[in-house]
């Protein structure tokens, strides 16, 4: 972020700006600290008051768990800049606790007040990127600005992207999936005047949550990767899950480019409203789409080697990075994207062949130490899930096992509305189909899976009320030589069973090791 005064951030929220002298920050006869003034300069913003520190502007968010208000103190003891704030008794009482508890030492901190610290935040993400773009105007360059959406491939198909613009100029990209209202104005202010692409992701919960996301960084290029059965709860059907994802794509610039999979019926009808270019890409070989991926095949590993065509480049044979048949539609979208900033298609494709997964639980494959000794293949997709991820997953599991014994452990995948128990039941023949020998279940909502995975022949089968009780229980059930898939949704808990199994190191070295 390049380095904005307060004064001007206040400006660009439509917030009261308070300096250290009356945002109630010190004790009652102290002066504040000098450094502490209107024209203090902020060079980043964070949310986590951990992160704080000199030239921060920290955003205080009332969440579920806690409300960053209560927080300032930290804030203000890490010497950080300012404190954008919505609550302003609140702020001022925790500020004063954490001055007395200092004898006044402190000082103060300069605070400024909105009526909603999130809404503000996306302000600001929206004023800094536009002022970026019209600096780069000005000295003859351009800020490219793509994102993706989808129900599945999200975050990888952002890894993939990012590395395939970073590897002809500066970029920025999110940690993980910092997707929504909150992580993406964030990493929107991670950019400064030498970043020449931005990489979004977009997820959405419920209608017009796109829309607000592109309201902050409209698009030059959106790809939609595949309509599935992501927060089916939010949406009611897979027809609302189209229609909120379209929004991306009514979120480009006039300009813009559409990248749309052409083998995903839902996602290129949105060609009908993209107000520019439409690439089209297809996994499947469509001889139609511009993007397309031939004679695929998956090696010993999972991975799939195929032949790429893209336009204005010959046709290569390459073999991706990361593991699984499902990731060829998301580096194909990421070439998409990457052709549609400009880059070229020779230079793009060039690039994907060193490209991997960079975020984690999605599909790390990883040889960790065994609980008696030895080792355990660890295949970790437990970032998230729905049923069409579920049924990548444990598409790839026979692959990537190989001889082993394949044990599978989900979590309860969460947000499916009414077909959370006919997906659940779906999984457990799943299972099943992927030579399972063991499915362990984490959840009171698994239970159709662990019922449908015996009923179709799985040999073991473990049902557990949550994630304490998997950790509980996982080193009893998993043995030397295991292949063992974990995959489950956020909130319920299979990436703490994952954490737990990677972090015993194979016997002999530091760490775990990579297959």
């Amino acid at each position: 972020m390049i380095e904005r005064t307060l004064t001007e951030i206040a400006a660009a929220v439509g917030g009261e700006l308070l300096d250290a002298t009356a945002s109630g920050a010190r004790t009652a006869g102290t002066e504040p600290a000098a450094a502490s003034t209107v024209g203090s300069a902020v060079s980043s913003v964070v949310t986590d008051s951990r992160k704080a520190g000199p030239g921060t502007l920290f955003v205080a968010i009332a969440g579920e768990r806690t409300d960053g208000h209560a927080h300032l103190g930290g804030v203000l003891a890490a010497g950080g800049a300012a404190a954008l704030v919505s609550d302003l008794p609140a702020a001022r009482a925790a500020l004063e606790e954490a001055a007395a508890g200092a004898d006044g030492a402190l000082g103060g901190l300069p605070l400024i007040v909105v009526d909603d610290t999130v809404e503000a935040l996306g302000r600001l993400a929206r004023a800094h990127l536009a002022d970026l773009r019209e600096r780069a105007v000005a000295r003859g360059s351009e800020l490219t600005v793509v994102a993706m959406t989808g129900s599945v491939g999200k975050t990888t198909t952002k890894d993939l992207t990012r590395q395939l613009l970073a590897a002809q100029a500066p970029t920025v990209a999110p940690v993980a999936s910092f997707n929504n209202e909150i992580g993406l104005p964030l990493t929107v202010l991670e950019t400064d005047e030498s970043t020449r692409y931005l990489v979004l992701e977009m997820g959405a919960s419920g209608f017009g949550h796109i829309a607000y996301l592109t309201d902050i960084a409209p698009l030059d290029a959106a790809a939609v990767l595949m309509i599935g059965h992501a927060h089916m709860g939010g949406f009611g059907s897979v027809d609302g899950v189209a229609k909120a994802k379209s929004e991306i794509v009514q979120g480009l610039v006039p300009t813009g480019t559409a990248v749309l999979n052409r083998d995903d019926e839902r996602a290129w009808a949105m060609r009908s409203i993209a107000p520019g270019t439409v690439l089209s890409f297809s996994a499947s070989g469509d001889p139609a789409a511009e993007i397309r991926a031939e004679n695929v095949e998956a090696d010993a590993e999972a991975h799939a080697v195929l032949d790429l065509v893209a336009p204005g480049a010959p046709t290569t044979r390459l073999r991706l990075g990361l593991p699984g048949l499902h990731n060829v539609g998301n580096a194909l979208a990421a070439v998409g994207l990457a052709i549609a900033a400009g880059v070229p298609a020779a230079a793009a494709v060039a690039a994907l062949g060193d490209a991997v997964i960079e975020s984690p639980h999605r599909l790390d494959v990883r040889a960790v130490g065994a609980p008696a000794g030895g080792e355990l293949l660890l295949i970790d997709d437990s970032y998230n899930a729905n049923i069409d991820s579920m049924t990548a997953s444990l598409a790839s599991l026979p692959a990537l096992a190989g001889d082993r014994r394949r044990v599978v452990v989900i979590s309860e995948m969460l947000e499916l509305g009414e077909s959370s128990d006919a997906d659940h039941a779906r999984t457990g023949e799943l299972v099943a189909g992927a030579g399972a020998s063991l499915l362990v279940t984490i959840g009171e909502g698994a239970a159709p899976a662990a019922r449908s995975a015996r009923a179709a022949g799985v040999a073991e089968v473990v049902e557990l009320p949550d994630a304490d009780a998997a950790l509980e229980r996982i080193d009893t059930l998993v043995r030397q030589g295991d292949a063992v898939l974990v995959k489950g949704s956020n909130g319920s808990g299979a990436w703490r069973v994952a954490n737990h199994l990677a972090e015993r190191p194979v016997e002999g070295t530091p760490g775990g090791t990579e297959r």
